[in-house]
């Protein structure tokens, strides 16, 4: 079942990264509101499952980040004769960290925004038997110390209908 993990981590990771993903996302809704957001690079998309006090261990971090991941699989063979077809739990965590509390929430929102935008943008087939249906739920963390100082993150959790041979 590990293929089909890493195949759903990639494509929605390419969707944010596409031209109308993320970044097209991040500037219509600075022209909008008026807020002045950091870019996300696609360096700054990471398919990985990662603690932030790991990762600021591991390799230097330069918020704000989105990680993508699946964070489980339920393979119920809705289509009997297929390997696999069931759901693909999938998680976009966007990371803010700054060194003064202002402006955290704020942005943070602000990308939890961005992020439903481009879900929202992509409803559908996504080829290779992946199929988004449009739902998400996003949860906020609090602040925590980490980062620059401060820490705070969202995850946006959706479910991808898979059906693989």
């Amino acid at each position: 079942m590990l293929p089909v993990a890493s195949a759903a981590t990639e494509k929605l990771s390419a969707i944010l990264a596409s031209k109308n993903g993320i970044a097209a996302s991040i500037a219509a809704l600075s022209a909008d509101q008026g807020l002045v957001l950091p870019a996300i690079t696609q360096q700054q998309i990471i398919p990985q499952n990662v603690a932030s006090e790991l990762s600021e261990r591991s390799v230097a971090s330069k918020y704000p980040l989105i990680y993508v991941y699946c964070s489980k699989l339920a393979n119920t063979l809705r289509e009997k004769f297929r390997t696999f077809s069931g759901e693909a739990h999938m998680v976009v965590e966007a990371r803010v960290s700054q060194d003064r509390l202002e402006q955290t929430e704020t942005f943070l929102h602000a990308y939890a925004d961005v992020i439903t935008q481009v879900l929202d943008q992509n409803r559908g087939d996504w080829g290779d038997g992946v199929f988004y249906g449009g739902g998400y739920e996003v949860a906020f963390g609090g602040v925590k110390q980490g980062g620059r100082n401060f820490i705070q993150t969202a995850k946006v959790t959706l479910a991808l209908e898979i059906s693989a041979d």
